[in-house]
């Protein structure tokens, strides 16, 4: 960090890699450094003859000690906030200090733009500094930037045109925005500590249009490929933002400005809604890691999608998503409910593709209640093909025979509730010829197409081999089916979070009659020790 001090020396500041040496030692140099760094603050800002002072306490933000670097933070803090306060700041395109030729301007500007320079290499430590191991000095730069955000909204270091401009440092936003998106470190911590300032609308507005220019600059410098540090840090920082919900509510700004001007983007809640549209679009645009899209589906449909001014364009991201197949699939179908059902989105091949989500590992998945919600809801409709429930029913029927207590006390009744929707399938509940060739099953498990499955022609023989499973729940709701189905509907949502502990908790403590187990006293299968003895002596 090349600076010239007031007088006209030429001096070379510490690098980054430099210690800050100090001669005293433990307590003392606790108190020493604190000392020195208030005194030198307080001196420089009442004397402009002390100006060199800066140096000094600029260096400490390179040091070792975590202690010094966060007091000299608090230290700069003040410092350049009262500048800011007193209009000691050069305003305007700083010239470099090397070009400043001696008699050229007034020592009052001068001075200006020294303290500018020295303002412009704090920031510079600080958004450094922001990348330190120990937490309370990342937390203390970053409080530090946000007051030099605010002093810079309200004292403007350029000339603005009130026409085309607003007097907020969009520029000081978008480096911090790179360095709390670390692509190396884990930054989590430190961005939920973040979320306190995102809770302001205008900063919240120029962060989002930065985060989004960041994403893209980003990504496209590494060609796409995945940077599974980076992409958390960015979906961490994505998921913390709250647009309110309506316009009235948009009355926190950290900038307070004395005119209002009608024409401010920041102040305009359609315009936060497009902005974060806007983001989230960016960023799924391109490849994520595997465990990221469970991430963003499990809040898509009730966090993402409310906040934007348009969810159809998620349309995109949640196909894709839904092709993957395993989890992911059954996770993109909330997005999905969403658009078909609130947004008329008409996508075709979807209950094809439902139906080939059915297999085996539904019933070991944790979304498995949340697929059997929405499955309920899908297949709710009454004007549904005949042939198409009849595939569900058939398939869930002949998945049920390898599935656990837990998913059948689910399954079975959800197979119940599909045949009384639609009345028309009950034709495959007893079929007699079924009986004279059980081995013959017309019906086509690795079909993917339920219109060719053969599902209308085949039985629910699985449900009558439940009848005798070893659990009697079961065993009893496969019975249902042996009479005729009532009309009104088994509510399933009680059993959607059962467990398999509640299931043997609920048998522990169930009453048991007590049921004799023989009739008829013994007589010569059990004798008395005595005449055992007796028996086996006559022998000898």
């Amino acid at each position: 960090m090349n600076a010239k001090r007031l007088c006209g020396e030429t001096v070379m500041a510490p690098s980054r890699d430099s210690n800050v040496k100090r001669r005293e030692t433990g307590e003392n140099s606790q108190i020493s450094y604190k000392k020195a760094i208030n005194a030198k603050s307080e001196r420089l800002l009442q004397n402009r003859k002390h100006a060199n002072d800066i140096f000094d306490v600029i260096e400490y933000l390179q040091s070792d000690n975590e202690k010094e670097i966060i007091c000299a933070t608090n230290a700069c803090g003040k410092i350049f906030c009262e500048l800011f306060e007193r209009g000691e700041l050069y305003v305007g395109q700083l010239p470099p200090e090397d070009e400043i030729v001696p008699g050229d301007r007034s020592a009052e500007e001068k001075y200006h733009i020294f303290m500018r320079h020295r303002y412009n290499n704090c920031v510079e430590l600080l958004l450094e500094n922001i990348g330190h191991n120990v937490f309370q000095v990342k937390e203390s730069s970053l409080c530090a930037v946000m007051k030099f955000v605010e002093a810079e909204g309200k004292h403007p270091l350029q000339k603005l045109d009130w026409s085309e401009n607003y007097n907020f440092p969009r520029e000081l936003i978008q480096a911090l925005v790179e360095h709390l998106l670390s692509e190396k470190e884990d930054m989590s911590l430190l961005i939920s500590r973040f979320q306190e300032f995102l809770e302001m609308d205008d900063v919240r507005y120029y962060f989002l249009s930065s985060v989004r220019d960041n994403i893209t600059r980003v990504m496209e410098r590494n060609k796409g490929a995945v940077i599974r540090v980076y992409q958390n840090n960015v979906f961490t920082l994505l998921s913390s933002i709250n647009i309110p919900s309506q316009s009235s509510e948009m009355t926190n700004f950290l900038v307070k400005q004395e005119t209002k001007h009608e024409d401010w983007k920041a102040a305009k809640l359609k315009e936060h809604k497009r902005a974060y549209e806007q983001m989230w679009l960016v960023f799924l645009r391109y490849k994520l890691p595997g465990s990221m899209y469970k991430k963003i589906l499990v809040i898509l449909h009730e966090s993402i999608m409310p906040q934007m001014s348009d969810a159809t364009l998620m349309i995109d991201f949640l196909t894709a998503a839904y092709d993957i197949g395993g989890a992911i699939s059954l996770l993109a179908l909330n997005g999905l409910f969403v658009l078909i059902h609130k947004h008329n989105l008409d996508y075709p091949d979807f209950y094809k593709k439902l139906y080939n989500l059915l297999e085996p590992t539904i019933f070991h998945v944790k979304y498995q209640a949340r697929f059997f919600h929405l499955a309920n809801i899908f297949l709710s409709s009454t004007h549904l093909p005949v042939y198409l429930v009849a595939a569900f029913v058939k398939r869930l029927a002949r998945l049920a025979l390898s599935a656990p207590p837990t998913a059948l006390l689910i399954v079975l009744p959800f197979i119940c509730n599909l045949i009384r929707r639609h009345p028309s399938c009950r034709v495959i509940i007893h079929r007699p010829s079924a009986a004279e060739e059980p081995c013959d099953d017309p019906y086509v498990m690795e079909e993917e197409d339920p219109a060719k499955c053969h599902a209308l022609e085949s039985s629910l023989w699985e449900i009558q081999t439940l009848q005798k499973h070893y659990h009697p729940d079961v065993a009893k709701a496969a019975m249902v089916i042996n009479e005729p189905l009532s009309e009104s509907e088994v509510d399933i949502s009680k059993l959607l979070e059962l467990s398999t502990f509640e299931l043997m908790q609920r048998e522990l403590k169930a009453e048991r009659k007590t049921v004799p187990l023989e009739f008829d006293t013994a007589t010569e299968l059990l004798k008395s020790s005595k005449e055992v003895l007796g028996v086996h002596f006559s022998l000898e």
